[in-house]
């Protein structure tokens, strides 16, 4: 039998560009130091067993520091859960409508805008916001702070009481706040720069929104003390973003081609597809925005959801009807931005109106839609999206509703101006806060631009 021939022999590398993907690895332990014995591979081998150990240890001792979990505990904080992810899943819809009702250009930098403001958004209200927003009250209700960052220790009482745990509770704010910085982004679209919108996101979701939202939102807030209602932000997120918006859209200034001879021009965005799956998209994601309000699993949950989606439908009837009769057909911008214009305007007492007031709130809130897209064009401003016309218009009727038809204070009800009185009132507020947060623009722009100012903007 004839012997195989033998192999040929082939001298291991000794550098690690010689060597082959199978020999790579090997040559890489064997130059660590403390890898090249056998030892030193099973002490390193040792290092994720013990930190598994530990972990499980801490996990142990953390959960015998607890009673056993209690239904109510679980249902509460997971339903708080999957509502702050429906709300982080608005900004998708929010990109979408943005980048759909824009050109084609500039979608990508409108795209940038949309995913970077919820990492910048989260990062400054973990940092500072959070504190800010429901601290302890060191100014008779209008400032509130309790040091940077916050504590998500559980602790036995929220178990026994089914309350939410911090790290839950913060998830859910945080998109919130993240909300309001991205409908500046609708205004300003096509014309801001990205690093003048990464500081001002930083500045207002960290510093200024949380102060507003400390004033109704923390039970020590002055309007909450004094019985303003808004219940999931009609008014504290939704229009006090859109003032903000609008003093950065001023201050920029118009698309070119958008005024010729002082008469408003009609920029038509790339896709109206896309913009209607961010619809779409936004309208899902308002189930967790008002019915994850309740901060419980309750009776109060499927009402809301109810409302919200009257709201809805109402708003985007009252839309394609009144763009019909406005211009001889139906307009799928103005179906687009009346369903959201409705669900703004039932935002703020989806808990406390009656299920055909809450459809007549969305259908006045769709009307107004159409006129006020048209009265800030009148003005001078250009607002690509509009923004200001469904988050600012359907904000303040929202807020105003609430004085007309809450089941218990509205005036409609029959119990008097009262509550209306206060809704004014803290519409006004929310107002001067938005414009203020839109006045931190104004620095931004002229210190890019300084030549420009204050002629305006870039046209």
């Amino acid at each position: 039998m004839a012997a195989s021939p033998a192999r040929p022999f082939r001298q291991r590398p000794r550098r690690l560009r010689d060597a082959s993907l199978l020999e790579a690895p090997s040559l890489l332990l064997r130059r660590s130091r403390g890898l090249a014995s056998r030892e030193g591979l099973t002490w390193l081998a040792c290092v994720p067993l013990a930190l598994f150990g530990l972990g499980v240890f801490n996990l142990s001792a953390h959960a015998a520091e607890l009673p056993e979990l209690t239904p109510a505990f679980l249902v509460n904080n997971l339903w708080l859960a999957i509502a702050a992810f429906l709300v982080i899943f608005m900004n998708a819809g929010f990109a979408m409508v943005e980048a759909g009702l824009c050109r084609q250009k500039n979608a990508v930098n409108i795209l940038s805008k949309n995913l970077i403001v919820f990492a910048l958004a989260v990062t400054a209200y973990w940092v500072i916001g959070y504190s800010l927003m429901y601290g302890d009250s060191i100014a008779a209700g209008w400032l509130h702070f309790k040091g940077l960052f916050f504590d998500p220790t559980v602790t036995p009482e929220m178990v026994k009481e089914g309350k939410l745990v911090p790290s839950v509770d913060f998830l859910f704010q945080a998109a919130f706040a993240g909300t309001a910085a991205t409908i500046v982004s609708g205004l300003v679209a096509e014309r801001i720069k990205f690093k003048e919108f990464v500081l001002f996101s930083l500045i207002l979701v960290g510093i200024i929104y949380p102060i507003a939202g400390s004033w109704k939102w923390n039970s020590s807030g002055w309007l909450n003390q004094l019985g303003f209602i808004d219940f999931a932000g009609s008014t504290l997120v939704h229009t006090v973003g859109a003032c903000a918006g609008i003093v950065g859209a001023i201050i920029l200034g118009p698309r070119i081609g958008k005024y010729v001879d002082a008469k408003p021009q009609a920029i038509p965005g790339h896709s109206v597809a896309l913009a209607t799956l961010g619809c779409l998209i936004l309208w899902l994601g308002w189930y967790g925005f008002n019915p994850g309000s309740v901060l419980a699993m309750n009776e109060t949950v499927p009402y809301i959801a109810v409302t919200t989606t009257l709201g809805a439908a109402g708003g985007g009837i009252a839309g394609t009807l009144v763009s019909q009769l406005r211009t001889g057909k139906p307009d799928l911008t103005f179906t687009i931005n009346g369903i959201l214009a409705g669900l703004v305007g039932i935002t703020a007492g989806c808990d406390a109106i009656s299920m055909p007031a809450a459809w007549v709130i969305g259908f006045i809130g769709g009307a107004l839609v159409v006129y006020a897209v048209s009265f800030v064009d009148a003005l001078g401003i250009d607002d690509p999206v509009g923004a200001f016309s469904v988050h600012g218009f359907g904000g303040i009727w929202g807020t105003l509703a609430v004085g007309l038809f809450h089941t218990e204070k509205g005036l409609l009800t029959g119990h008097g101006f009262g509550q209306l009185g206060l809704q004014i009132l803290g519409i006004f507020s929310f107002l001067l806060r938005g414009l203020h947060i839109g006045g931190v623009l104004a620095p931004l722009e002229r210190a890019r631009c300084p030549r420009r100012w204050p002629a305006g903007g870039r046209r």
